[in-house]
């Protein structure tokens, strides 16, 4: 046991969330988690059954007397989003994560925690084990690659959830719940730049951003935090004008990250050097100046590489057209809903941003829960990408889920609710993609509700869960099944 959860409660929680943190589970690398899954199942005695996809269902029988209680599905997803600092020596494919107690919270060592959506997983866990418990029949559904689109929903097997209430574990925020969540689609634009020598009198030089939060590009994006490709890009757009060629762009590795660092190779002309050092230095300060309330870590940096190193550039138009189509992409809140106070309702993101051999790639995200917004934003997205000469891909999306507020399951957790903790409970909907919203067109008739602990900076190295929040998670979600 690790020493970090040594004596947390409850146990049955602790131990599993434990054991999945030991074990590597990228988006498209969920088998080992999968196996882990079954292996539990079969230890209980327990029906379990794998879809062509990879997603996991156990059947878990009612207990004794409570036969004829409608049946329950717990949903959660096996991936995690594998971010780390950039000092920080890990193989998210082979390394456990390394779990870290600090006052009242749990983290990782200078990666994810994984809480996102390790919770959901070791409380499904914890219930199938759990014979205290008492319940109707019982179903765990765990998804696959949800991080990178919410493929194991969309791809589930018709027929294989029986259930049609089903209870998501993905949420972030105890004594809230959710009924309502944001559609969203990727925009992908890409350049085959000319590719030129460097000028013969020049230098090469590397620029790099580094220090910010991060975070989730639909929870985290009304926080006001940095975007290191676009700060990068402004950085690169003001040394063009010293004479700058740029060579490579690289920075963000998640479609719904905003990312947190950014590096350039650019060669600039000789005489240009110092004031070059002097420019950046000046854009560092106004960023850090603009960003110092919700961002205050960030560092911009310029080191000169090897004198002798050659190499290419773009060609001045293809810079020009790239950085100014960087520069014009909406990436923050983009209007607000007027049905829910508080609640972003259309964004936009610029996600990551990779040079190969011969071309220049940029992901960025859009969502929204009116889907004519969704259609609106990515269509002007699309337009600056063919505007400034890139291709565009566009993903097909995956569907919002519309709240309801009479919602049967939503009125037995408000009850319970009620009565374990003396007040009430939130009802809220989410600027992100729950699973729920394609759940809802899988699995026709399905009454939905999404909740969890309180967790905080996910997908970032900064991710957390407040200790004291899972108890009062674990008791609710026991309530509900007793309830039933």
């Amino acid at each position: 046991m690790s020493n970090a959860i040594a004596g947390l409660q409850p146990k049955l929680f602790w131990h599993y969330f434990a054991a999945l943190s030991r074990i590597p589970r990228p988006s498209r690398h969920e088998q080992q988690a999968a196996r882990f899954v079954l292996q539990v199942a079969e230890q209980f005695g327990l029906e379990a059954e794998m879809d062509a996809c990879g997603n996991v269902l156990v059947r878990k029988p009612a207990t004794p007397g409570r036969e004829t209680v409608p049946g329950i599905c717990l949903q959660s997803h096996l991936d995690m989003v594998c971010e780390k600092n950039q000092d920080k020596v890990h193989d998210f494919f082979q390394d456990p994560i390394e779990l870290v107690r600090s006052g009242p919270v749990l983290m990782a060592n200078g990666t994810t925690l994984g809480a996102d959506n390790g919770v959901g997983v070791a409380a499904s866990l914890a219930v199938l084990a759990d014979r205290n418990v008492k319940h109707g029949p019982l179903e765990f559904l765990f998804t696959v690659e949800e991080e990178i689109g919410l493929t194991g929903a969309l791809n589930l097997t018709p027929g294989m959830v029986k259930s049609r209430t089903l209870l998501n574990l993905d949420s972030e925020e105890e004594g809230a719940v959710y009924v309502g969540c944001a559609g969203g689609r990727d925009s992908i634009g890409t350049w085959r730049p000319r590719l030129e020598e460097a000028p013969a009198a020049s230098v090469a030089a590397v620029l790099a951003v580094k220090g910010l939060k991060g975070g989730h590009s639909g929870l985290d994006i009304d926080k006001g935090l940095g975007n290191a490709i676009k700060t990068l890009n402004r950085v690169v757009l003001r040394l063009a004008e010293l004479g700058a060629r740029l060579s490579a762009l690289d920075g963000g590795k998640m479609r719904n990250a905003i990312p947190r660092e950014c590096r350039g190779l650019v060669y600039l002309p000789k005489e240009q050097v110092e004031e070059a050092q002097a420019l950046v230095a000046r854009l560092e300060a106004e960023s850090r100046a603009e960003l110092q309330p919700v961002d205050p870590e960030l560092v911009v940096t310029m080191i000169l590489a090897d004198p002798s190193q050659a190499g290419s550039v773009l060609s001045l138009e293809d810079q020009e057209r790239i950085c100014q189509s960087i520069a014009a992409l909406p990436s923050g809140v983009i209007r607000m809903s007027g049905d829910i106070p508080g609640l972003v309702e259309t964004s936009s993101n610029v996600s990551v941003v990779a040079t190969g051999a011969s071309e220049i790639t940029l992901v960025t995200s859009q969502r929204s829960s009116v889907a004519t917004r969704l259609d609106e934003v990515a269509q002007s997205v699309a337009a600056i990408f063919t505007l400034g000469g890139a291709q565009v891909q566009q993903s097909d999306g995956y569907p919002g889920w519309k709240p309801n507020l009479d919602s049967p399951i939503l009125k037995t957790a408000q009850g319970c609710y009620r009565a374990l903790f003396d007040r009430e409970l939130k009802v809220k909907a989410v600027h992100a993609g729950l699973e729920c919203g394609i759940l809802g067109e899988r699995v026709p008739g399905l009454d939905m509700i999404s909740f969890g602990p309180t967790l905080e900076a996910v997908h970032s190295p900064d991710e957390k869960i407040y200790i004291d929040s899972v108890g009062k998670f674990w008791a609710f979600l026991v309530a509900i099944l007793e309830a039933r």
